[in-house]
C-alpha cells in the first residue's frame, strides 16, 4: 500500500475518514452498511458492464466491498486498483481481497482530485458512493481521465435528494425534532448529499472534458441486516442524527429519545420480506 496525501486539498475529508470517531465507525458497521447498500453496488457493477480482463479503478473504495465485487467480475486476467484517503479503510480492503484469495486487487492510499496515476491506464471507473468529497469535482473529473484509456468509462453513484432519501432524512428529521434544526447547509458542499443535484454535476463532468455524460435517477430498495432496533442505532451513530447530536451536545437522554423515534419510524417500511429502505440514487456515467 502506497500513496501520497501531502498537501491534499480534501486535507479535511482525509482528517475525518481517518483520524475521527465518526469516520472509523464505518469499519464498526462495516456488515451492516455493506448489506444496507448491497443493492446499490450490484446497481452499479451491472451499469459498469464489467468485463474478464479489464482494469478497473475504483474511488472511494472504502473497506473493499466495491472492490471484491469488481475483482470478481473482471476475473483473474483483470486488475482492479482501490484508491481511499482514508488508510484504515485501505487496510482493512487489502485484508479482505487477501481472505478471498483474490491476486488481482491491490490498494493505495490518495486524493483522487490530484494523484498521479502510474503504469497502463485503465479501463473503467467505478465508484459507490465515493466521488461526492471533493474540494473542486471539476478538476477530479479531469485527473481521473487520465487515469482512463482513451473510450475507457466511467459509472459511480451518489445519493439523489435528501428528501427522497429515508436513510438520511428519517434519522435527521428524528434529531432535529428532539435537538432543534441547524444552520441550512450548502446543498452543494462535499459530503454525503454533494452530488444530488445531477443536472450542476453532469455540467462539471462535461466542463472538465468527459464525453457522453448522463445520470439516470434509479429508485432502489437498501437491505439493512438485523432487528430494526439495531439499524436505529446504527442511524444515531452513523450520519445525520449523529452529526446534530454533536452540533447540539445532545446527552444521553436525547440519544435515548431519538434511537426510539428512529425505530418507530422505521417500523413502517417492514414488509413481508424484513425492513426495505427506499433509496434514490443518481447514476452518472460517461466515457473519456
Amino acid at each position: 500500500m502506497n500513496g501520497d496525501t501531502t498537501d491534499s486539498p480534501n486535507a479535511e475529508q482525509q482528517e475525518y475518514w481517518s483520524a475521527t470517531p465518526s469516520g472509523r465507525k464505518w469499519l464498526t458497521y462495516e456488515d451492516h452498511l455493506d448489506a444496507a447498500m448491497a443493492p446499490i453496488l450490484d446497481l452499479v457493477v451491472q451499469r459498469a458492464k464489467l468485463q474478464p480482463g479489464e482494469r478497473v479503478i475504483d474511488i472511494g473504495c472504502g473497506t473493499g466491498a466495491s472492490l471484491l465485487a469488481a475483482a470478481e467480475r473482471v476475473g483473474p486476467t483483470g486488475d482492479v486498483l482501490g484508491l481511499d484517503i482514508a488508510e484504515p479503510f485501505l487496510e482493512r480492503a487489502a485484508a479482505r481481497a487477501a481472505q478471498a484469495g483474490l491476486a488481482n486487487v491491490s490498494v493505495r492510499q490518495g486524493d483522487a482530485q490530484v494523484a498521479s496515476f502510474d503504469g497502463p491506464p485503465r479501463d473503467v471507473l467505478i465508484s459507490r458512493f465515493g466521488m461526492m468529497f471533493f474540494a473542486d469535482p471539476q478538476a477530479a473529473f479531469a485527473n481521473l481521465s487520465r487515469a482512463l484509456r482513451p473510450g475507457g468509462r466511467m459509472c459511480f453513484a451518489a445519493w439523489g435528494g435528501f428528501s427522497s432519501n429515508p436513510w438520511f432524512r428519517l434519522p435527521f428529521e428524528a434529531a432535529a425534532d428532539r435537538l432543534g434544526t441547524p444552520p441550512p447547509a450548502d446543498p452543494d458542499a462535499p459530503g454525503p448529499m454533494g452530488f444530488q443535484n445531477a443536472e450542476r454535476v453532469t455540467g462539471l463532468m462535461r466542463a472538465a472534458g468527459l464525453q457522453d455524460v448522463r445520470c439516470d435517477s434509479v429508485d432502489v430498495l437498501m437491505t439493512p441486516m438485523g432487528r430494526v432496533e439495531d439499524v436505529a442505532t446504527q442511524c444515531l451513530r452513523v450520519g445525520p442524527a449523529a452529526r446534530l447530536m454533536r452540533f447540539f451536545e445532545g446527552n444521553q437522554e436525547d440519544a435515548a429519545e431519538i434511537e426510539q423515534d428512529i425505530t418507530r419510524r422505521l417500523h413502517e417500511m417492514i414488509t413481508s420480506d424484513g425492513l426495505r429502505i427506499p433509496a434514490q440514487i443518481n447514476l452518472f456515467e460517461a466515457r473519456v
